[in-house]
């Protein structure tokens, strides 16, 4: 095929798709869909129709963190065992609370969750997980470096399948479900926030005394430490050190730590997920004990509470 009449065909089948003419519908689920469900199917050009599923429920993420810089780290082959290992463990752990996994790209899974208990379940998920990547993961693994981030939401996600159909081994290459609405794109984000070190710095200044004259009193001034450096004078052929106030009698070094961002919990939600969580179970020791706190984490598409914890089950500490 030319290039041009390649052109042609993709611009006649996008044409198609998006014509007002072509139809969508929609089927309601509380269980979540697999990938060869037929209810779900590709844009049919024949029939100008296209076929997914809705369903109103979690969706959790996990990923490493700073798996940029393990891979810079470690050899290959230990990168390569670690990424096999941690995919095998966190889907044990989601499969463990019937959780469904419908994603893994590289360190990165996304879980869905049947509606029923989908709050409670997803957070058990979000537990499990937290205590195998602190407790088994980590020990395991050389330096202890590894961390996790997870990160929930709750809503309504349209399912829809997209690629092209292929009679050959690679039909699943060419081919998958893709997840639409907020919940899916909140809890990714959610996932890169979580788990975050705080950073910092030192801001070194220096406290400048002054005596009043014709008093006996002393004013005390803050000042950086290069304001103060650049107050100081070289008296000529000596090597002294002089202040160019007459009136300066003394200083103080001193620093104070400034933080630019607060460190994370292992754990993110969003206020929907754990007000579900805490009707769905409020005797629940972590709804009691208050183990999950508001979290000051920012979303530019969320403007609602993040709430989050480092929750584990205690019988991987041990």
């Amino acid at each position: 095929m030319s290039m041009n009449d390649l052109k042609d065909e993709i611009d006649n089948e996008v044409s198609e798709i998006l014509s007002s003419d072509f139809t969508v519908n929609v089927t309601e689920t509380r269980t979540v869909p697999k990938a060869n469900d037929p209810a779900i199917t590709f844009p049919n050009l024949r029939t100008g129709q296209l076929s997914c599923k809705l369903i109103e429920t979690c969706v959790l993420y996990i990923d490493i963190r700073k798996s940029t810089e393990l891979n810079l780290k470690h050899r290959r082959a230990t990168v390569a065992k670690l990424y096999s290992a941690f995919g095998r463990a966190m889907t044990k752990c989601a499969r463990h609370f019937g959780g469904h996994v419908r994603g893994i790209i590289g360190d990165r899974l996304m879980v869905v969750f049947d509606s029923e208990n989908c709050f409670r379940n997803a957070l058990d998920t979000a537990v499990l997980m937290n205590s195998v990547c602190k407790y088994v993961l980590n020990k395991k693994f050389p330096h202890n470096d590894i961390k996790c981030g997870i990160g929930i939401d709750y809503g309504r996600m349209l399912i829809t399948k997209v690629g092209i159909i292929r009679r050959s081994v690679e039909t699943s290459n060419y081919q998958g479900l893709v997840w639409l609405g907020r919940p899916a794109n909140l809890a990714s984000k959610l996932t890169d926030l979580a788990n975050k070190s705080g950073e910092s710095f030192e801001l070194k200044h220096v406290s400048t005394g002054f005596q009043v004259p014709g008093q006996g009193n002393w004013r005390w001034t803050d000042q950086t430490l290069e304001d103060f450096v650049n107050c100081l004078d070289t008296l000529p052929f000596s090597n002294d050190i002089s202040h160019r106030d007459p009136n300066f009698r003394s200083f103080i070094k001193t620093s104070t730590t400034i933080e630019t961002r607060k460190s994370t919990p292992p754990i993110l939600m969003t206020k929907e997920v754990w007000k579900g969580f805490s009707h769905e179970c409020p005797s629940r020791d972590c709804v009691t004990k208050r183990w999950y706190r508001k979290n000051d984490v920012q979303l530019p598409e969320y403007s609602g509470e993040v709430f989050g914890g480092d929750v584990i089950f205690t019988v991987f500490r041990g």
